[in-house]
């Protein structure tokens, strides 16, 4: 168990809460990208429940659906004292099971039950038959059915026929807002400058698991030269790890996808060129599990005048490390190795700047309700907000805006986003106003330009009074 206190999750913690006041037995989805926190949100919430936890085997290319079934009936076995029988049938295990827990236990967990079900396509049509016709006659019985592999689990059972009507509820985690990142940080020891916390969550973004390894003795960059630097640095491997453990066979494709999107955001068209792969359903099926398993975002335009979804989106990479990976770690992969790169100064790393922008984007877009509020904007009178993509025609010229709000009341709010360490200067004045230019929008509308930024505003740029308002992102870190 791990000795940090319990950050974040309370409406999550609590849907399963409410549970245990329930007259019948409950099944629970819960899904969400590696490393986001699933299993210890379960651990939480069965610290003082009496639980049955199985786990599946993580896929290798050796391992058979008999081995799942296996690994099954030993962990039965050593949790219940339940005879291990080595059968080829779920059903004998899923029966085993349910004479285990006619009372005493109140919550039954299959964790990476994707694993688990490698390899039978019977496993979840047995396992519903004996949810309804076993497990679920004992009323106190919480079942949680938990996996990191989002798109199987929704096409599998959260949308099934089979599991219709049978899910309790569903919850699934995302990574952990600012505030929550900030009490983990500070919770490790990791007390300093809201500047070394941006670049520590650079990296990190609000995966926990990766910001449990900041050690608090070491500045922002010494952590990220630990980690990603040296040869038995922690995150040195782990992208290896995330799509071979989610996708198996199928990994290297996912890895091309979030490889090209790490050089720039895309619209469909243009990722099956950059891949040279047919625009096909399959391209289709690969980009949605990468959206629902939440390495990547989907950043749908709208039409300003109505307010209409347009056909123009572009998908980004949204997850810290992959970006990180792919621009620093991979490329020198053969140094890293052999120590030949631990020492270096991070900040003389090619692109740094620019780098530390587009990750500090990501971090804004995953917290943009704080945006609002300092904006005093009500999420109800939101028309659309996004990232915002103006193509170019004979009439209208090109605009990329980093972030856009439209409210009901013909309002835009164009924002800025801006990663220095420096103070900005008025040369972003320019910048703004460039964009509002070429931003073609009804009469009757305003456009309002907003500064997002971390590290300061220059005194001239404060005395010129451009902006609506200059959003300091570093004050939700300084608590």
């Amino acid at each position: 168990m791990s000795s940090l206190p319990f950050i974040g999750r309370e409406e999550q913690l609590q849907k399963l809460h409410d549970l245990l006041s329930k007259k019948t037995a409950s099944l629970v989805v819960i899904k969400g990208r590696r490393r986001v926190g699933k299993s210890r949100l379960i651990e939480e919430f069965c610290n003082d429940t009496p639980s049955y936890l199985f786990a599946g085997l993580a896929p290798e290319d050796h391992l058979t659906a008999q081995d799942q079934r296996n690994e099954f009936a030993h962990q039965l076995h050593y949790q219940t004292g339940a005879a291990e029988v080595h059968t080829e049938n779920w059903s004998e295990l899923f029966i085993q099971l349910a004479e285990k827990v006619k009372s005493g236990c109140r919550v039954i967990v299959f964790d990476e039950i994707t694993w688990m079900a490698h390899g039978d396509p019977t496993f979840l049509a047995k396992l519903k038959n004996a949810w309804d016709l076993y497990l679920k006659k004992n009323s106190k019985i919480i079942l949680i059915l938990c996996g990191s592999v989002s798109a199987w689990i929704e096409k599998n059972l959260i949308s099934s026929t089979g599991y219709f009507g049978r899910i309790s509820q569903k919850i699934t985690l995302k990574e952990l807002p600012l505030h929550h990142c900030n009490s983990m940080l500070n919770a490790l020891g990791f007390t300093r400058s809201p500047l070394e916390k941006f670049i520590i969550l650079s990296l990190t973004g609000g995966i926990p698991w990766y910001i449990e390894q900041i050690n608090p003795n070491y500045s922002a960059p010494d952590n990220i030269k630990k980690l990603c630097f040296e040869a038995d640095g922690l995150l040195v491997e782990e992208h290896k790890h995330i799509f071979h453990d989610l996708f198996g066979q199928r990994s290297d494709i996912y890895s091309r996808i979030t490889r090209l999107l790490a050089m720039k955001s895309a619209g469909y068209n243009d990722i099956a060129e950059g891949l040279k792969y047919p625009s096909s359903g399959t391209l289709s099926e690969y980009l949605y599990e990468l959206l629902e398993s939440a390495y990547i975002s989907r950043d749908n335009n709208w039409v300003i005048k109505n307010g209409k979804e347009s056909k123009i989106s572009k998908y980004r990479l949204s997850d810290n490390y992959l970006r990180f990976y792919y621009k620093y770690i991979e490329p020198k992969l053969n140094r890293i190795e052999k120590d030949q790169y631990k020492d270096i100064d991070i900040y003389t790393l090619p692109g740094w700047q620019s780098m530390l922008g587009l990750q500090f984007e990501n971090l804004v877009l995953r917290n943009r309700h704080l945006i609002q509020q300092q904006l005093n904007i009500k999420p109800s009178d939101i028309v659309c907000d996004n990232p915002f993509y103006q193509r170019a025609t004979q009439r209208i010229p090109g605009c990329q805006i980093d972030y856009l709000i439209q409210t009901k009341l013909n309002t835009l709010f164009l924002c800025e986003i801006k990663f220095s360490k420096n103070p900005i200067n008025t040369s972003v004045i320019r910048e703004v106003k460039t964009k509002i230019d070429r931003l073609a929008f009804p009469k009757g509308f305003s456009c309002v330009p907003v500064l997002i930024h971390i590290g300061g505003i220059s005194d001239e740029l404060d005395d010129n009074d451009y902006f609506f308002k200059c959003i300091d992102f570093s004050e939700f870190l300084g608590e």
